[in-house]
């Protein structure tokens, strides 16, 4: 979706590795899209990336009998993928190679921006009447960031389950399996569903950093209760994550990746790597050059916001 918030002054993303495990609350911040309740958990204050993940917005839960709970008009994106995750409802992706897809629970809508698309995000007219999920960016290192866009649909697959725990893989790689979705460096995200009193035990990758986002219900690492809609680092050196239900049922993401070498500037809906970049790619959008067309959203595009500043040379 756009990053609907002002995005105020251009700013430079360090990775900013974390030392060590931890797990260590970084609450997020509410907003609001259209009045679809928003929460910003990355980027933060205390955190701006967890590997090459730099961007993470929860939505919902909303119910609805009638409206349009999720419409996002035309907005462009260049140097991410867009990692969008749904725990209920539905959402029309459309986008300028082309291609649409409806988003419902269990399935992965991917998005890959390369050198520049654009895309709208909708409640279709067929819809449960319900919407809650989550939306990523994954910022695209060097050797990747000028490929061309294009847009997946993948199922997530179970790698692990344990009397009432199961964890299922959206993206990346976790215990020996690979999804099919491209990923264009070393990550996971990882969907764990906890039965109330189960207990599911986790390998991990050691050199990724990671953290833990729980969804919905109780859920707790090592037996100490999470808050929901509060995004958990856990640091690096991790070799396994115990992870369980409370009282009642609980839902969580995890996320990881290898510590991201590389500095982005991100505004708006552009991850790029110095400012001059992003004006560029504010200024095709508004002409109406480089991201294309999206056919059949009923509405006009997004207008880019001003650029207010620039960052200083470091």
């Amino acid at each position: 979706m756009s990053d609907v918030s002002n995005p105020g002054p251009v700013e430079p993303c360090s990775a900013d590795p974390a030392s060590g495990a931890r797990l260590e609350p970084l609450p997020g911040r509410a907003s609001d899209l259209m009045g679809l309740p928003i929460r910003r958990l990355l980027p933060t204050r205390g955190r701006r990336m967890i590997g090459p993940w730099c961007f993470l917005d929860g939505f919902g839960p909303r119910s609805f009998a009638s409206g349009k709970p999720m419409d996002v008009a035309p907005h462009p994106h260049i140097g991410l993928q867009t990692v969008s995750w749904l725990l209920a409802g539905e959402i029309l992706h459309r986008d300028s190679t082309g291609a649409t897809g409806v988003g419902c629970p269990g399935v992965l809508n991917l998005m890959t921006s390369g050198r520049g698309i654009a895309h709208s995000e909708e409640t279709p007219e067929a819809h449960t009447g319900a919407l809650h999920g989550v939306q990523l960016w994954v910022a695209l290192p060097e050797a990747s960031r000028h490929v061309e866009p294009e847009f997946e649909q993948h199922e997530a697959r179970v790698v692990a389950e344990d009397h009432g725990a199961r964890a299922r893989l959206v993206m990346g790689e976790l215990a020996g399996t690979r999804s099919p979705a491209t990923a264009h460096s070393p990550l996971c995200a990882v969907e764990l569903e906890l039965a109330a009193g189960a207990r599911l035990v986790l390998p991990l990758e050691p050199g990724f950093e990671h953290a833990l986002l729980p969804l919905a219900g109780d859920v707790r690492v090592a037996d100490a209760p999470l808050a929901v809609e509060t995004l958990y680092d856990l640091g690096t050196g991790r070799r396994e994550l115990c992870v369980n239900g409370g009282e009642r049922p609980g839902r969580a993401l995890l996320i990881g990746g290898a510590p991201f070498g590389e500095r982005i500037v991100m505004w708006w809906n552009f991850v790029a790597r110095d400012a001059d970049e992003i004006v560029a790619a504010r200024e095709a959008w508004q002409r109406g050059e480089r991201f294309g067309e999206v056919a059949g959203y009923p509405g006009d595009r997004l207008p880019a916001p001003e650029v207010l500043a620039r960052p200083a040379p470091r």
